[in-house]
């Protein structure tokens, strides 16, 4: 990989883990704050919620800073090493686990009774934001589960073309 390609990713994903940190300090607490002082009933709901939005911005921070792993493996050559499928799962466990966040929310907004300020439109985006959401985690997943295997074949064909050779 080009080395200003790996340096502007890197840039990019150190601006990524930046926003994160002030979305979990700032953005998401306030944002809640905001909604509750709007409409006082939805007060039982702010901690669990703004708990399981922190953790699903900390987990695609897990996933980038694996990601940042393995663009110095990448530029190493070593990214066919053993050590690369670690990081490898860990992007793919922390994809799992923010899927079963957005699965658990879309859940409690199906069953659980919310009251809504206006006709209930409010609460049928945000079940449908989630369950979209669950969706294209649960696609990712199994699209990084696919380029896991992938990356394990080129793993195994490199072995062995060291052996040959």
């Amino acid at each position: 990989m080009h080395r200003y390609l790996t340096l502007l990713l890197r840039a990019a994903i150190a601006m990524v883990l930046l926003l994160g940190l002030f979305g979990q300090f700032v953005v998401i607490p306030g944002a809640a704050a905001d909604e509750v002082a709007y409409f006082p009933p939805y007060a039982p709901l702010q901690v669990p919620y703004v708990t399981v939005a922190i953790l699903g911005v900390a987990c695609v921070q897990v996933a980038l800073i694996a990601v940042w792993t393995l663009l110095g493996m990448v530029e190493r050559d070593a990214i066919f090493d053993g050590r690369a499928f670690v990081r490898v799962d860990v992007v793919i466990g922390a994809t799992v686990v923010a899927t079963l966040l957005t699965a658990g929310v879309t859940v409690h907004l199906f069953v659980a009774e919310i009251p809504s300020p206006d006709d209930g439109m409010d609460l049928f985006a945000a079940l449908g934001a989630a369950f979209v959401t669950t969706c294209a985690g649960t696609v990712f997943s199994m699209v990084l589960v696919l380029m896991r295997g992938l990356l394990r074949k080129a793993t195994d064909l490199r072995t062995e073309l060291s052996a040959v050779v």
